[in-house]
């Protein structure tokens, strides 16, 4: 059989890699995970070998409460066994990000696979209330590959001037930023993507944030 879609064969990987099948899909060995990783439930796509998928909440219970009080949206799954496995969200675009002994914060909706090697908690955006919507993020600490997603073509912003960016548009940031929540003056005012947006995230200091060509996916009424 003869057909362009061909082009499209399985990538090769080293055992235990995160990597790119394509722009929207990733690719993980578990071979060489520690036996296992994390990640976004309902992102399985495919998977080849013997393969257990088994549902993980938020992790632990104070990070369950954590979610429940904060609404952060991450439900994740413990993905083991041997063989590989793909995944892809609403075919977003996928990103890797390698952290070696680092810290990165990343939006919970953006989430879609990390390795077990990394430690994480939920944290609440400092000035943040719950008439700005709460802002609870995902911070992710050391060695190891992090998936995330993104809706639209994302640009990265070098920050070494005060920089705002609508909420939902935030991806991922430096963790040595300091983050606030900016009240626009006007509540009436069109300031982002959507209208009427009051707040916007604030960022300080040096590093950079990674800002997504949208809001997110529309909300589709029933």
């Amino acid at each position: 059989m003869r057909s362009t879609l061909m082009q499209n064969a399985e990538r090769s990987t080293e055992p235990g890699r995160f990597v790119l099948q394509n722009d929207k899909m990733l690719k993980v060995d578990l071979a060489g995970t520690g036996g296992f990783f994390y990640a976004k439930q309902g992102s399985m796509v495919a998977y080849q070998g013997d393969v257990d998928f088994a549902y993980q909440g938020s992790g632990g219970v104070s990070k369950m409460f954590k979610k429940a009080f904060t609404g952060e949206g991450m439900s994740l799954m413990k993905v083991s066994g041997s063989g590989d496995v793909f995944l892809a969200q609403d075919a977003d675009q996928v990103f890797v990000v390698e952290l070696e002994n680092e810290s990165v914060t990343v939006n919970g909706s953006n989430i879609l696979a990390f390795e077990s090697t990394l430690t994480w908690d939920i944290n609440r955006v400092e000035g943040a209330s719950m008439l700005s919507g709460g802002l609870f993020n995902t911070t992710f600490t050391g060695s190891g590959a992090l998936a995330v997603t993104a809706y639209g073509t994302p640009v990265v912003l070098q920050v070494d001037v005060p920089t705002f960016v609508d909420m939902q548009s935030a991806v991922l940031w430096s963790r040595s930023l300091t983050s606030t929540v900016r009240k626009t003056a006007k509540l009436g005012a069109v300031v982002g993507r959507g209208s009427g947006e009051a707040y916007q995230l604030g960022f300080t200091g040096q590093g950079f944030v990674v800002v997504q060509a949208s809001e997110g996916h529309p909300v589709v009424s029933s």
